[in-house]
C-alpha cells in the first residue's frame, strides 16, 4: 500500500467527516449548473418580425392597424405562410393622379430590409428582455449570437487548461475560492454591462472562472472519496447539476429580464462563496497535500478527519500504525513541496496515451451532441422540449453509469457508449432523409443519451487514471462522427480503474496497465503503441 493511502486509512478512511464533506460538495453543483445553463437562455432566438413602417406603404394602406397592417407590410414565406423575420414588402411609387376618386392600393413588387427595427414575441426561453432583444442580434447581426457562444466556450476551454494547472500548483481550494470570487464579480458586471463588445469580454472570462470552479470542485470531491464510493458521489454531483439546469427556466420566467437573471446568479455565487469560504466546510484536498509533500498542512486536516471519525490519531495497533506515526514517517527529512509540470507527461510511457484517448472520447461525446440536437430541431418547434429533454437524458445517463460502471467496469461501459454514439450518428448520416420522423427522433434521443454517458464517464475515467487535473478537450458544436470509430478502437488500450486508488504521482499513473477486457483471460500488456523492447524496458507486469 502506498504511504499516502496508509495515512488516509489511519485517519479513519472514508469516515463520517469525509462523507459529509463529499455530500456537501453537491450543493455548489446546483449553482454552477444554473450558471452553465444560462448560456442557452441568453442566446435563445425569439420569434420576431420587422416593425411596420407606414411611411413606406401606399396612402391607401397607411390607416391600417393591427393584423391588417402586418399583412400589408410584411411578406409571408414558404408553404406555411409564416411572416418573414427580416423583410418588408416594397410597393411601387404612386403614379400621378389622372382623375378624382378612390385610388386602389397597388400590389407589392418586391421586398426590402427592415427600417424601424423589430418587434419581438415572448422569447422561447421565457425572458421578455435578453441580449438578443436589447441589441437586436437578429437578421444581419445574427452572426453575433454564435460569436458570443464561441466566446463563452473559448473561455471555458482556457479556464480548464489555465486554472487546471493552477489546481496542481496552488491547490484545489485556492482555485475554487478564487474562481467563485471572480465569477461573482463578473456576473454582477454582466448585469450592468452597457455594450455588446463588453459583454463578449465578460462572457469569455466568466466561462473560464466557471470552468475553474467546477474543475476544482470535481477534483476535491473525487480525492475525498475512496475507490468504492467515487462513482456514486461523482454521479450524485452530476444529478445536482442537472437539478440546477431544470430550475433555470423557472427563474427566467419569474424575473423575465436577463440582467436580473445574471444578478441573481451573482447573488447565489456570493452566498456559495460565504458557504465554502470557511476551511472547515471546504478544506484543501489532503491527497493533493500529501502528493506534493506538504505534510504539515495535511496534518491539521487529517487530524480533524480522524477525530470526527472516532479514531485516536496517536493510537497504534498491531496491524496498523497510528496517524501520528504515518505522518512522522512521511515528514522524515523535512521534504520540500514537489510540484509537477504538465511537460512531465512527455516523459511517461502510458499516461500520455491514456490522456490522448480520453481526450478523443470527450471530444466525440461533447462535440457530436450538436449533431443530435440539430436532428431534433425539425421534429421539435419549441425551446423547452429540447432543453428539458437534454437535461433529462443527462440525468438518465448518470443513473445508467451509476448502475453499470462499477459492476461492469469503466472500459466496457465506455465502449458500449461509444458504439451507440457512432451507430446513431451513422444512421442519421446515411438515412435521415429517408427515415420517418419518429425514427429520426428516437435515434437522436439514443445518440444524445449515449453521448452524455460518454462525456460523463470520460471525465471520471480521466480523473482516475490521470495524475493531474482533467484537461479533456470539450470543443462543443464540432461534429466528429468519424472519430467515434477511432475512439472505439482506442478504448481497448485503456487500463481499468475500478476499485483502484487514485495515482498520486506521474510514476503511479504510469504503472496503470491495460487489463483483459474479459474476465479469466490474463495476459501481459505489451502496449501496441510501444515496440516490444520498449515495453520490456517499461517494466510491464502480469495483471
Amino acid at each position: 500500500m502506498e504511504p499516502e493511502a496508509r495515512v488516509l486509512r489511519a485517519a479513519g478512511g472514508f469516515g463520517r467527516a469525509r462523507r459529509l464533506l463529499a455530500a456537501a460538495s453537491w450543493v455548489p453543483c446546483v449553482v454552477l449548473g444554473l450558471a452553465l445553463s444560462s448560456e442557452a437562455l441568453l442566446t435563445a432566438q425569439p420569434a420576431h418580425h420587422c416593425r411596420p413602417d407606414p411611411a413606406l406603404l401606399p396612402p391607401a394602406l397607411r390607416a391600417l392597424r393591427g393584423q391588417a397592417l402586418l399583412d400589408a407590410a410584411i411578406p409571408r414565406l414558404g408553404p406555411t405562410r409564416v411572416q418573414s423575420p427580416c423583410l418588408l414588402l416594397r410597393y411601387p411609387e404612386p403614379a400621378p393622379r389622372a382623375r378624382r376618386g378612390p385610388r386602389p392600393a397597388p400590389a407589392p413588387n418586391g421586398t426590402r430590409p427592415c427600417t424601424r427595427g423589430w418587434l419581438y414575441a415572448l422569447p422561447a426561453a421565457g425572458l421578455l428582455r435578453s441580449p438578443v432583444t436589447q441589441w437586436n442580434l437578429v437578421c444581419r447581426d445574427s452572426w453575433k449570437v454564435p460569436l458570443e457562444q464561441l466566446s463563452h466556450l473559448l473561455g471555458w476551454l482556457l479556464g480548464c487548461v489555465i486554472l487546471g494547472a493552477g489546481c496542481d500548483r496552488f491547490g484545489r481550494r485556492t482555485v475554487f475560492v478564487a474562481s467563485l470570487v471572480l465569477s461573482t464579480a463578473l456576473g454582477a458586471g454582466e448585469a450592468l454591462v452597457t455594450s455588446f463588445p463588453t459583454l463578449l469580454v465578460l462572457r469569455l472570462v466568466h466561462g473560464g472562472t466557471l470552468a475553474g470552479a467546477l474543475l476544482a470542485l470535481y477534483l476535491a470531491r473525487l480525492e475525498l472519496c475512496d475507490p468504492p464510493h467515487r462513482l456514486a458521489f461523482s454521479m450524485g454531483a452530476g444529478l445536482f447539476s442537472v437539478a440546477g439546469t431544470l430550475l433555470l427556466p423557472g427563474l427566467a420566467v419569474l424575473v423575465q429580464d436577463w440582467r436580473l437573471l445574471q444578478g441573481l446568479g451573482a447573488l447565489m455565487s456570493g452566498l456559495l462563496l460565504l458557504f465554502c469560504g470557511f476551511p472547515a466546510l471546504f478544506p484543501e484536498s489532503p491527497c493533493w497535500l500529501l502528493a506534493t509533500g506538504q505534510v504539515a498542512r495535511a496534518r491539521k486536516i487529517l487530524w480533524h478527519f480522524a477525530e470526527a471519525s472516532g479514531v485516536d490519531p496517536e493510537d497504534s495497533s498491531l496491524e496498523e500504525n497510528s496517524l501520528a506515526t504515518e505522518l512522522a514517517m512521511l515528514s522524515a527529512g523535512s521534504p520540500q513541496p514537489r510540484y509537477h509540470s504538465p511537460l512531465g507527461l512527455l516523459h511517461t510511457q502510458v499516461t500520455w496515451r491514456n490522456g490522448l484517448i480520453l481526450s478523443f472520447s470527450s471530444l466525440v461525446g461533447g462535440g457530436i451532441r450538436a449533431s443530435f440536437l440539430r436532428s431534433l430541431a425539425p421534429q421539435v418547434l419549441t425551446f423547452y422540449l429540447p432543453y428539458f429533454l437534454e437535461a433529462g437524458l443527462e440525468a438518465a445517463a448518470l443513473l445508467f453509469l451509476l448502475l453499470t460502471a462499477d459492476r461492469w467496469g469503466r472500459r466496457p461501459v465506455l465502449l458500449l457508449g461509444t458504439m451507440a454514439t457512432g451507430l446513431a450518428s451513422l444512421l442519421l448520416l446515411a438515412g435521415a432523409q429517408y427515415l420517418p420522423g419518429w425514427t429520426v427522433l428516437s435515434v437522436s434521443v439514443l445518440g444524445l443519451l449515449a453521448s452524455q454517458a460518454v462525456s460523463a464517464l470520460s471525465s471520471l475515467f480521466a480523473a482516475e487514471v490521470f495524475p493531474t487535473v482533467i484537461r479533456a478537450f470539450f470543443l462543443q458544436h464540432v461534429v466528429f462522427t468519424s472519430l467515434a470509430v477511432l475512439t472505439l478502437l482506442c478504448v481497448l488500450l485503456l487500463p481499468e480503474s475500478r476499485s483502484r486508488g487514485l495515482p498520486q504521482s506521474l510514476q503511479d499513473a504510469d504503472r496503470l496497465r491495460r487489463s483483459p477486457l474479459l474476465r479469466g483471460c490474463s495476459r501481459q500488456d505489451h502496449l501496441p503503441l510501444l515496440s516490444p523492447s520498449d515495453a520490456c524496458r517499461a517494466g510491464h507486469t502480469l495483471e
